[in-house]
């Protein structure tokens, strides 16, 4: 694609990565196929192809308009489009500069203004998350059922296992997911516990950053990485194994983290020694599976249970971890269901369901057609914002797939 840049973005680090990025897309298509929003909406502007052209536009020197900024907020940040595209095009990088320079210029109104900043402040702060969170499970039963479903019913978070081996491992706690659903990383302490790792998290960690550097509050998240770089590197200079994450949404941004501070002299280097120690639990099981292996669950009334297993597209696409998962989970003994559009979006999204929620609620819609034809006794995933997503439309039970490994290894 060829570019003539503005002089405003001429020899400027954000544009000579723009221009690089532009220049790699050779207008094919193939995005389209398995775009979520161009599947849905039919406008091509809806579609990867379209909003690179609509950021082109704005780096070669054209005012965007607010049509322009709601193309691009219309964008789900799946990146099915970088597993698709033939050319290796990093649209995840155009699409985070062609988003900022555009609210720059556009801004943003009070009420929609407001609006993020409270999603920002409201799930990223783990205090203010968990007490609202309690206040709404404590009259959840009094409420009206398509509100209680929003609720998720509080759940215990089971044993934590001592730190008693000497191999380590760190955890990222997160923002909303010790709330809503605090045996998933108990279950991980306890899965890693029984192979000899010892599973600790460290206190003045909290959230990733994820949910400010997708709102455009660029600094906010590169606040949150240094205040993690700083928290973990300790663990790491004593030995400490890896970084284990939990929900892939935080596991693509910290992975990250190298990328998003390489101009930091003071933490580029930090924060690439970070994103390398950073593994999914997935990557850290499929490395012990034949310990996991002598601790087989087959023989358990647990293992027959048949599941329907939703890739989160943070780990899929994001950090490009496909089958491990399954083969984990077929190791264990269970029968996973077949499953239609593996590749595409549940419409969850980090925050994306909350300011779109006509696009997130057809997407999941779709997305739970596929789960549940096959009948599975339970759906799972990999991802807090997929499990709260897909459980709100449906019966079925939803939970992260560790916690299932768990179960079978503990009924062995």
């Amino acid at each position: 694609m060829q570019t003539t840049l503005a002089e405003s973005f001429r020899n400027t680090p954000e544009g000579d990565i723009a221009e690089g990025i532009l220049r790699s897309c050779v207008h094919c298509g193939f995005c389209l196929a398995t775009c979520p929003t161009y599947q849905l909406l039919g406008n091509e502007l809806d579609s990867p192809r379209g909003r690179i052209y609509l950021i082109k536009q704005v780096l070669e020197g054209a005012t965007p308009t607010a049509k322009t900024q709601l193309h691009l907020d219309r964008c789900l940040t799946c990146r099915n489009c970088e597993t698709t595209c033939p050319s290796g095009v990093e649209y995840g990088k155009l699409l985070n500069i062609g988003r900022h320079l555009v609210e720059e210029i556009v801004g943003r109104g009070v009420r929609d203004t407001a609006a993020r900043a409270a999603l920002k402040t409201g799930l990223g702060t783990q205090l203010l998350f968990n007490g609202a969170l309690k206040l709404g499970q404590s009259v959840r039963g009094l409420t009206p059922g398509f509100i209680k479903s929003r609720i998720p019913a509080a759940e215990a978070a089971g044993d934590w296992p001592r730190p008693v081996h000497a191999r380590r491992m760190l955890v990222l706690q997160g923002c909303v997911q010790p709330g809503i659903k605090p045996n998933i990383n108990s279950a991980t302490a306890r899965v890693l516990d029984r192979i000899g790792i010892s599973l600790i998290a460290a206190s003045e960690a909290g959230c990733c950053g994820a949910l400010a550097h997708h709102l455009n509050d660029t600094e906010d998240g590169l606040a949150a990485a240094r205040r993690n770089i700083d928290a973990w590197l300790p663990h790491l200079d004593a030995g400490v194994e890896a970084i284990v994450m939990t929900a892939s949404g935080c596991g693509v941004m910290v992975k990250d983290y190298g990328w998003l501070l390489r101009d930091d002299p003071t933490y580029a280097e930090k924060a690439a020694r970070v994103s390398a120690a950073t593994k999914d639990i997935s990557e850290v099981l499929i490395t012990e599976r034949e310990a996991l292996a002598r601790l087989s669950a087959l023989d358990s009334p647990l293992s027959t249970r048949k599941i329907a297993y939703h890739p989160p597209c943070t780990l899929q696409h994001g950090q490009k971890l496909t089958s491990g998962v399954e083969m984990l989970l077929t190791d264990a003994g269970f029968e996973l269901a077949a499953v239609a559009e593996k590749h595409l979006c549940c419409g969850s999204a980090g925050t994306y369901s909350i300011p779109q929620p006509e696009i997130a609620g057809a997407l999941k819609t779709r997305k739970l057609g596929h789960l549940q034809a096959g009948a599975p006794e339970m759906i799972v995933t990999a991802n807090i914002g997929c499990l709260t997503h897909l459980q709100s439309g449906t019966t079925i039970p939803v939970r992260h797939w560790v916690e299932l490994l768990d179960d079978a290894l503990a009924a062995h």
